[in-house]
C-alpha cells in the first residue's frame, strides 16, 4: 500500500512538472512570435533557423556585438540580411549562400571562440569576426580577475541562461518578464527604467525586448557569480589569451586569435572586419590588431582582413541613428563593402 501510494506520488510529481515545462515552453513560443522585431529564433540568433545545409550552399556566420545583431532594427535591416541578399544576386555560377546573425548586443571578441563552437553544428564556411567597440574598456589584462568588470563579459549573452547551455534552446521569457518587471517599477516608463540602469544605447520604446532587457538579466547573474562563484560550466569562459606584442590591447588581439585559430582548426575561413572607427582610441585598437593579423597569420591565405573604419561617418544620423548603430541604409553599406571579400572568399 505505502510502495503505491510512493508511485503515485512520483507520477503526481513527473506529470505536474511535465505540464509546467510544456506550459512554459508553450508561454515562450508565443512571446517569441509576438516580439518580432527581436527576430531571435528558437536557437538564440537572429533570423530564420538555417536548418540542414544543402548541399552546394555556402554558409557565412557573422560574430559580434550590437552592430551586427542590427539593434534598433528589424532582422532584415541588419548587415548580414544585406550581406545574403547582395551575395545571391551575383551570377548564378556562383554557390548560393546563407548569411547567418549571430551577433548579440554588447558580446565582445571574448567571446567569439565561445561562439563559434555553440554553432559548429551550422557548418558555416565563413565566420566573419566584427566587433571592436565593446572591447575598449578592456585595453589589458584586469588586475582583479573577480572584479565586476572583469566578469561582466566573460559570458556570451547566451549562456547567460542555462537552458541554451544544457539544450541549444534560447528561452525569450525570461527577457520579457525581467523589462516587464523594470517597467513597473518606473511607472511604465521602459525608458526611464533604461536610463536608471545606465544603458548606453536607447532607439526608444518601440524597441522592446532588446539589449537592456539583456544587460538587466545579466547583472542578475553577475552579482550572483560574485557572491557564489560561477554559474556556468567550467568550459564556457572567455578567451583568456593574450598578446603581449599589441601593448594596452593584448586581450583584445589575443581574444580574435583565439577565435581565428579555432575557426581554422574546424576547416573554416575567416574574415575579420574593422568597423567604422568610432573614436581615435578606437583607431589606436584596430592598428594594433591589424599588425597582429599580419603577424600571426599573414602567411594563412584563408584568414582575410577588412578594414573598413572610413567608410561609414557616425556622426551621418542618415547612417548612424545614435552616433554608433547603424540605419538600414548605413548597414547596407558594410554589406556591399563585404560582398567582395565575402565571394572572394567562399569560391
Amino acid at each position: 500500500m505505502i510502495r503505491r501510494k510512493v508511485l503515485f506520488a512520483c507520477a503526481a510529481i513527473l506529470m505536474s512538472a511535465t505540464l509546467a515545462v510544456a506550459g512554459l515552453l508553450a508561454l515562450d513560443i508565443l512571446l517569441r512570435h509576438r516580439a518580432t522585431g527581436l527576430g531571435l529564433n528558437a536557437w538564440g540568433y537572429r533570423g530564420p533557423a538555417a536548418g540542414h545545409k544543402k548541399q552546394g550552399e555556402s554558409r557565412i556566420g557573422a560574430l559580434g556585438g550590437s552592430t551586427v545583431f542590427g539593434y534598433g532594427l528589424p532582422w532584415t535591416e541588419a548587415w548580414p540580411a544585406y550581406l545574403e541578399q547582395q551575395i545571391n544576386a551575383r551570377p548564378a555560377a556562383h554557390a548560393p549562400a546563407t548569411v547567418i546573425n549571430l551577433g548579440m548586443p554588447r558580446d565582445s571578441a571574448s567571446t567569439f571562440a565561445m561562439t563559434i563552437d555553440d554553432y559548429t553544428y551550422l557548418k558555416c564556411d565563413v565566420i566573419i569576426l566584427y566587433e571592436g567597440y565593446n572591447d575598449l574598456d578592456t585595453q589589458s589584462p584586469p588586475k582583479d580577475p573577480g572584479s565586476r568588470a572583469a566578469v561582466t563579459n566573460y559570458l556570451t549573452w547566451r549562456h547567460q541562461s542555462p537552458i541554451f547551455r544544457w539544450t541549444g534552446y534560447f528561452p525569450i521569457l525570461p527577457l520579457v518578464l525581467n523589462e516587464k518587471a523594470m517597467s513597473l517599477m518606473h511607472g511604465g516608463d521602459l525608458n526611464a527604467a533604461y536610463d536608471s540602469r545606465e544603458i548606453v544605447f536607447r532607439p526608444g520604446l518601440a524597441t522592446r525586448v532588446t539589449a537592456g532587457a539583456l544587460k538587466a538579466t545579466a547583472d542578475i547573474e553577475v552579482a550572483l557569480e560574485q557572491r557564489f562563484g560561477r554559474l556556468t560550466d567550467a568550459d564556457a569562459s572567455a578567451s583568456t589569451t593574450y598578446d603581449s606584442t599589441c601593448g594596452r590591447w593584448s586581450l583584445y588581439c589575443g581574444a580574435v586569435q583565439e577565435a581565428i585559430r579555432r575557426a581554422r582548426q574546424g576547416g573554416q575561413r575567416v574574415i575579420v572586419v574593422t568597423q567604422p572607427y568610432l573614436s581615435d582610441l578606437h583607431v589606436d585598437q584596430q592598428r594594433a590588431l591589424a599588425a597582429s593579423l599580419q603577424r600571426e597569420f599573414g602567411a594563412d591565405r584563408d584568414v582575410r582582413y577588412v578594414n573598413l573604419g572610413r567608410l561609414v561617418d557616425l556622426h551621418d544620423p542618415q547612417l548612424a541613428y545614435d552616433g554608433l548603430h547603424l540605419t538600414a541604409r548605413g548597414n547596407e553599406r558594410i554589406a556591399t563593402a563585404l560582398t567582395p571579400a565575402v565571394l572572394e572568399t567562399t569560391r
